[in-house]
């Protein structure tokens, strides 16, 4: 079962910020949540219904430093749309 620990973090960058007046969020997770699973974490801890989550999985960069090649951990994105009207308290400015 999903957590809320399994939530990275939240995205805040120009594309989601405009998305965020839409009343969709942009969640960042670990590759292991579903959408049912992101679904119920969002109406447990949050009390929010989702309308809509479309996800997608992003693998990491692979990067070098100092001549050894590293990569950057896979993660998996998720597009939250929320009911007309509702916030979570996080994000309440």
């Amino acid at each position: 079962m999903a957590d809320i620990t399994d939530i990275k973090s939240i995205l805040y960058t120009e594309k989601t910020l405009g998305l965020q007046e839409e009343g969709v969020i942009v969640v960042q997770t670990s590759p292991k949540v579903t959408k049912n699973q992101l679904k119920a974490i969002f109406k447990e801890y949050f009390g929010v219904n989702p309308v809509k989550v479309n996800s997608l999985r992003q693998s990491g960069k692979v990067k070098r430093f100092r001549g050894k090649e590293g990569k950057r951990p896979d993660f998996k994105k998720f597009y939250v749309k929320l009911p007309e009207g509702a916030h979570i308290e996080s994000l309440s400015a």
